[in-house]
């Protein structure tokens, strides 16, 4: 697991060559019997789990209901990232779906965020980008002058201080953000709880917070 994990923290979470060069590193060769089963394993655990955060649809279409303009950023390939937000249903909701295969640049490059805010038509000021992975997501954001939002609810790394411009533990929480930035009244819903459950969060992957800094 490690083998796989400083892959991922080298190259990015979707990376597609991640169980290639973790053989490599564990047993020196690429044995194609072990590749195949680990492959076809990961995507059935994928496929199992790919579920929505609460909220999502909700907040989503809240959004469109205002106005505003969609886009997706993402290291994963073109294919895959339509085929994910299509399994979900989501797919008919973002006006701009940004992939790896459109700059070749993985976050935090600043490169995939200023592609979504050219084909959006907006400026940097006026965009808010909600991300769960503060080295990446948030750091490449702002680095365009994006103004962003840390979803702690989707942490898996213990992260303590995002350094984002907001903090949601549910994406509902979003629209009262953005209400709050456009001077509108906020919503009038019931009122959900979105605190998260006690107990300590998930460790980060061997190594991940100090060769990010250092990266």
């Amino acid at each position: 697991r490690e083998h796989i994990w400083r892959v991922y923290n080298e190259h990015g979470i979707e990376y597609q060559q991640v169980f290639d060069l973790a053989l490599i590193e564990a047993v020196g060769v690429i044995d194609p019997r072990v590749l195949a089963a680990g492959i076809v394993a990961y995507r059935r655990t994928r496929e199992s789990t790919l579920v929505t955060y609460p909220h999502v649809q909700y907040t989503l279409l809240g959004l469109l209901k205002r106005g505003l303009k969609l886009a997706v950023v993402s290291d994963a390939p073109r294919g895959q990232v339509w085929l994910r937000l299509a399994s979900l249903q989501l797919h008919n909701l973002f006006d701009v779906v940004v992939t790896f295969d459109d700059t070749n640049a993985r976050k935090p490059s600043p490169e995939p965020f200023r592609m979504a805010l050219d084909r959006l038509g907006v400026e940097a000021d006026a965009a808010l980008m909600v991300g769960d992975w503060a080295e990446r997501d948030v750091v490449g954001a702002a680095q365009v002058g994006i103004r962003t939002v840390f979803a702690r609810y989707g942490d898996t790394f213990g992260t303590v201080e995002s350094g984002a411009d907001f903090e949601v533990n549910d994406l509902m929480e979003l629209l009262d953000i953005v209400d709050g930035l456009n001077g509108r009244p906020l919503e009038a819903r019931a009122k959900v709880a979105t605190e998260l459950p006690a107990g300590p969060r998930a460790p980060r992957p061997p190594g991940l917070a100090q060769e990010q800094r250092g990266g």
